[in-house]
């Protein structure tokens, strides 16, 4: 601590020598800095199946869906492969009285009653090119709240954009 001599006789100060306690302020503040994390990243675990061969899916396990435009969602039976019968399209919403949860949990029973187990079912998500990044991570929460098995994200045909067209006029 500083002092002040005077002439004539020796006064102590009333003053605090504050240095000290600013330095371990700005040590703690440091500390705390450097050893708190701010906020925890917030991700969506997503697995990616194996490269290899495609494994054949059996039209009545299979469920497409298209992530359209505009928060749009649209659906059908099936894979949609046979361009001589083109598959019918429904359209749907996100929402959580009778949405696209719905329409997953009813062909998930249709499933469990056609091959004795609805982990059966294979959900295959496609986004069109208008489509919202909000709208992709909605459908997989769909799959993670339906607890769907298997399901994938698979590019999205000519021909489905077209349907997907359609379907929004």
């Amino acid at each position: 601590m500083a002092e002040m001599i005077q002439s004539g006789s020796r006064k102590r100060s009333t003053r605090v020598d504050m240095t000290p306690m600013v330095d371990l302020g700005f040590l703690l503040i440091t500390f705390f800095m450097l050893t708190t994390m701010l906020s925890n990243p917030k991700a969506l675990p997503l697995v990616m199946p194996a490269d290899g061969e495609p494994v054949p899916v059996g039209a009545g396990k299979a469920l497409t869906i298209l992530v359209g435009a505009n928060n749009k969602v649209a659906w059908y039976d099936g894979q949609g492969n046979d361009p001589a019968a083109p598959p019918k399209v429904y359209t749907s919403s996100f929402a959580a009285n009778k949405g696209i949860g719905e329409v997953i949990r009813a062909k998930q029973r249709k499933v469990a009653q056609a091959y004795g187990d609805a982990e059966q079912l294979v959900v295959m998500i496609k986004a069109s090119p208008g489509s919202k990044y909000r709208n992709m991570v909605d459908a997989l929460d769909e799959m993670k709240i339906n607890r769907v098995a298997r399901y994938a994200v698979v590019n999205i045909t000519v021909e489905e954009v077209r349907l997907l067209g359609e379907q929004s006029r």
